[in-house]
């Protein structure tokens, strides 16, 4: 499976890690050069050396996002820190390269839940958090030895 990640933050690029360890193919595309230090961390080897690509460039554009290989995509992630340019190219992977699987990080989660029903598979931390810290608060679940 050819799997393209837009954004090499710190969820980018865990998923960017794991994907490429199941034996994927991985591209990763972020605007900021230096992000690919996140890629490179903990490996004696680089990120390219081990097989993934990194392509600079901005997710907004198409000449980008073909560099880093949307039009062979078959799974696609958008998880820049902005929820506006992860709605933008998530749609773009669906509707005008037929991405199999399109998966968006939403922070907002009213957003998330409009976006989910119009047919986009959303992620949506922010609601995560919120459903565990009051399930936390009521009792419902326990975590010990964790912190965040």
């Amino acid at each position: 499976m050819f799997v393209l990640i837009v954004g090499c933050g710190r969820v980018g690029s865990a998923i960017a890690h794991s994907m490429l360890a199941e034996g994927n193919e991985v591209s990763v595309l972020d605007e900021d050069p230096e992000a690919i230090a996140l890629l490179d961390r903990r490996y004696a080897e680089g990120w390219e050396e081990r097989g993934g690509r990194f392509t600079v460039g901005t997710a907004l554009e198409i000449d980008a996002l073909l560099a880093a290989g949307i039009d062979q995509a078959d799974a696609f992630v958008a998880s820049t820190d902005g929820d506006n340019t992860n709605l933008v190219v998530a749609q773009i992977a669906k509707r005008r390269f037929d991405v199999d699987r399109v998966v968006v990080r939403v922070l907002d989660p009213h957003r998330a839940r409009w976006y989910a029903e119009q047919g986009l598979q959303t992620v949506c931390p922010t609601q995560t958090a919120i459903e565990l810290l009051e399930a936390a608060v009521r009792g419902q679940i326990r975590f010990e030895g964790v912190s965040g």
